[in-house]
């Protein structure tokens, strides 16, 4: 079971502010910066594994662990935070891991098959575990701030200390420039205007019609889909097979990317409007192929269009053919018949909309909208004979 700690903590990336001591066009959170982060981390490791081997579940869980130890440690500076990890690390990851290592109790790493909680510990006090995964992590988290970063520089180029701020990230990035997926973003060609096509999905709030607290964004909840999506998987599969994980958690990563070019229509328009689904996944269809698709190598093309279509159906290869298929039998969870468990990414995304829905209402701010969402997943996964804690307003989520 997901714990409702984990849950919790999860979400107050999304109440965390960046670049709170300086002049900011809009919201930056945690959330949506590691949602970013992780985006940018897939481009650089399709590029990585070009010409070397890369442990893409090590990536994945890398991720996962490095954005915990933030959300623990994010109101420290980042100068500061380098600063203290550099001479007291060992201590602040101690620290780290007592706040989320019971939290992660009863999770498994699928990159090890120890308990996670282990694997965080390794990840975080081993320098030389995952290398190449942690640089890969690393050098996505500067891109990412960097592209934070020319917003707030913008809004205000004369405040004092940014020339400084600007000649350190650059000096940062420098640092990363043997990886080729870091020169091909930096070349301000189309990688670039795939990273700068992701970020816009920071502008779109969820839920954009009904107050909220907190708010998060369309890039914010694929994260967090992603997450549950990869927790999810070893607690309802029995042992997925690597490239099974990998989709998880990259079909859910990337679930909602059309919206880039539709936005956030909500629930009740599509069900109300007679035929409207079908519209709108022809339009994003055309939209994924005129204006996505080209943005990327020509090799990875196949596969995002695979994570997205049919996104929420469970899905294998056969015999150079896709496959829908109620059911991911035994004889296909193997690597060479790519499945995808969309109905598991189905839950993981109703279950990050529950959340959403109830910590606002924890916090007192509520609406029809919100109550109505929370019964009907509730009532859905009732009936189902699958209603357990995580749609459960019985859950003391105060």
């Amino acid at each position: 079971m997901i714990r409702t700690e984990l849950i919790k903590r999860i979400f107050e990336a999304a109440s965390i502010q960046r670049w709170n001591d300086h002049v900011r066009p809009v919201e930056l959170t945690e959330l949506d910066k590691q949602a970013h982060k992780m985006l940018i981390a897939y481009m650089l490791g399709k590029f990585h594994e070009q010409s070397q081997d890369i442990h893409w579940l090590r990536l994945i869980e890398g991720g996962l662990f490095e954005f915990l130890q933030r959300v623990v440690l994010t109101d420290i500076k980042p100068p500061v935070f380098h600063y203290l990890m550099k001479k007291a690390g060992k201590q602040l990851n101690k620290y780290v891991m007592e706040q989320v290592g019971p939290e992660l109790s009863g999770l498994l790493s699928l990159s090890s098959g120890r308990p996670l909680m282990d694997e965080m510990g390794r990840y975080l006090e081993e320098p030389e575990f995952a290398k190449n995964e942690k640089r890969i992590l690393s050098a996505a988290h500067y891109l990412a701030t960097k592209w934070e970063f020319e917003l707030v520089y913008d809004a205000f180029p004369k405040m004092y200390g940014i020339e400084e701020t600007k000649r350190e990230l650059e000096d940062k990035i420098e640092d990363y420039y043997e990886l080729p997926g870091v020169q091909r973003i930096l070349l301000g060609g189309k990688s670039h205007h795939f990273v700068d096509l992701l970020s816009q999905l920071r502008f779109q709030k969820r839920w954009s019609k009904t107050p909220r607290i907190p708010q998060t964004t369309v890039l914010g909840h694929m994260l967090v889909v992603a997450i549950f999506t990869y927790l999810l998987t070893p607690l309802r599969i029995k042992n997925p097979c690597p490239r099974r994980t990998y989709n998880n958690f990259f079909s859910a990563l990337f679930h909602d990317l059309p919206e880039v070019y539709t936005r956030d229509i909500i629930s009740p328009v599509k069900r109300m409007v007679a035929g409207l689904d079908k519209v709108i996944l022809e339009y994003e269809k055309k939209k994924l192929e005129e204006k996505i698709l080209p943005l990327l190598p020509e090799s990875w093309q196949e596969e995002l269009v695979y994570f997205l279509e049919n996104q929420f159906e469970n899905r294998v290869v056969e015999d150079g053919q896709k496959r829908l298929v109620t059911e991911i039998e035994d004889k296909w969870n193997q690597d060479q018949f790519l499945p995808v468990d969309g109905s598991l990414v189905k839950v993981a995304d109703e279950m990050a909309a529950y959340w959403e829905a109830a910590i606002s209402v924890s916090h007192g701010i509520r609406s029809p909208q919100l109550e109505n969402a929370m019964a009907s997943l509730e009532e859905k996964y009732n009936q189902r004979g699958r209603l357990s804690s995580i749609f459960s307003r019985k859950q003391d989520y105060s």
